[in-house]
């Protein structure tokens, strides 16, 4: 466990080491470890873990040098986030509301709640909201589908969603990621990406905490 801790760690804090790498070795087969890892991150509920925000600005970034056709990462990227959240809603509604009787070993229960209370707090915009916040990410397709959503309506906001998310982190470093600021420090600014992403789930934890408190006095 420590071992894999250190792995994803050292993930973070060297991604654009990382995927230009990726890219120098294995060339066109590139597009697909991306398109793999932006699904998952999106379409497994047990692979939250996995970069996001971050990936897609590393990729924009690495794009404007030329190690990756922009137009084609920004299709196939925007695919796998609309395929995996689409995945992730359908696994929903198979598994139902067994996920939250503790009988699957790899959900983790305070995720689904914490997803449940942001979804009853938003609504069906939540699908696109959570398209900015790791974790809620990757759990509120799961908690439509469990929740019998509306496919339709469902995927509307799956479309508009992925597509605004991949667009916005993408073309945010195709633009940014070259200039000699971000270029020199592109390690901290990731981390200071996956930090603010972080933000919204450590305001509602700190908000569901007090609320706990407050209840038990």
């Amino acid at each position: 466990m420590a071992r894999l801790l250190r792995q994803i760690v050292d993930l973070f804090l060297h991604l654009d080491k990382h995927l230009a790498a990726i890219i120098q070795d294995y060339g066109g087969w590139s597009y697909l470890i991306l398109f793999l890892v932006v699904f998952l991150e999106t379409g497994v509920v047990v692979t939250p873990f996995l970069p996001g925000d971050s990936l897609l600005f590393a990729a924009g970034a690495l794009a404007a040098t030329g190690g990756l056709d922009i137009g084609l990462t920004f299709l196939l990227l925007a695919t796998a986030a609309v395929a995996g959240d689409t995945v992730n809603y359908w696994i929903g509604q198979r598994v139902g509301p067994r996920a939250f009787g503790g009988q699957i070993r790899f959900l983790k229960r305070e995720h689904l709640i914490r997803t449940q209370e942001f979804y009853e707090k938003h609504g069906g915009k939540t699908i696109f909201l959570a398209r900015f916040i790791p974790i809620i990410r990757t759990f509120a397709p799961f908690v439509a589908g469990i929740g019998r959503m509306s496919y339709p309506k469902f995927l509307a906001y799956n479309l508009v969603g992925g597509v605004t998310w991949v667009a916005v982190c993408l073309f945010a470093g195709f633009g940014f990621g070259n200039l000699p600021a971000v270029k020199n420090n592109f390690s901290l600014v990731l981390i200071g990406i996956v930090a603010v992403s972080l933000l919204p789930v450590a305001f509602e934890a700190i908000r569901h905490y007090r609320a706990q408190r407050a209840a038990g006095k």
